[in-house]
């Protein structure tokens, strides 16, 4: 379906609710913007995308900041931009500042960058993992604790059951330690 005015469509994307997407795409000029703060490992569980991809149309460019905000790895991203440019969408990212067009001739250099670039985002992105998994091995070694802190100590807990085997009511307990009804029922089943 021809589009009478090509859209300029921004996707933007970070990974989790702390982080800002101000420097995505500033001073881009874009007609329909996309937004989500969404870690996902495949691009179906990401709805704003899906919707992105579902409103472009012939002529349409889609700015992304950079390769990694629209893919996680090689195989996805090789997908995405098929897929939007089987629509006659063009994708621009600015970081790597390289263009796919969607004007149906695969431009062999168009695909070797491609496949350049979303391997070496991918690697990237596997070092990154790996790190991140060695630092909490380390971590662990050297006795750091993860998690949130246990709300009740085992000498609590001791007070906690023999309290209940007094006769206590867990609703008394609860307010008693200012814990929760499962809180108190974990308490009384510890060792």
């Amino acid at each position: 379906m021809k589009n009478d005015k090509a859209q300029q469509v921004g996707y933007i994307r970070v990974s989790t609710t702390t982080q800002n997407t101000v420097r995505q795409l500033d001073g881009i000029e874009l007609d329909k913007t996309f937004s989500e703060k969404k870690s996902a490992k495949t691009a179906d569980e990401r709805k704003e995308l899906q919707a992105c991809i579902e409103y472009l149309r012939e002529g349409d460019a889609l700015h992304v900041h950079s390769i990694d905000r629209l893919a996680r790895n090689l195989a996805d991203l090789k997908a995405l931009v098929t897929q939007i440019n089987a629509k006659g969408a063009s994708v621009h990212f600015h970081k790597e500042n390289l263009i796919f067009k969607g004007n149906g001739s695969a431009d062999p250099m168009q695909q070797l960058m491609l496949n350049m670039m979303g391997a070496f985002a991918e690697f990237e992105r596997s070092i990154i993992v790996e790190r991140r998994r060695e630092g909490v091995a380390i971590a662990l070694e050297k006795g750091v604790k993860f998690g949130r802190t246990a709300k009740v100590t085992p000498e609590i807990a001791l007070e906690i059951k023999a309290k209940k085997a007094a006769g206590a009511k867990v609703t008394d307990l609860q307010v008693e330690y200012g814990i929760g009804r499962q809180t108190v029922y974990d308490a009384l089943k510890s060792s």
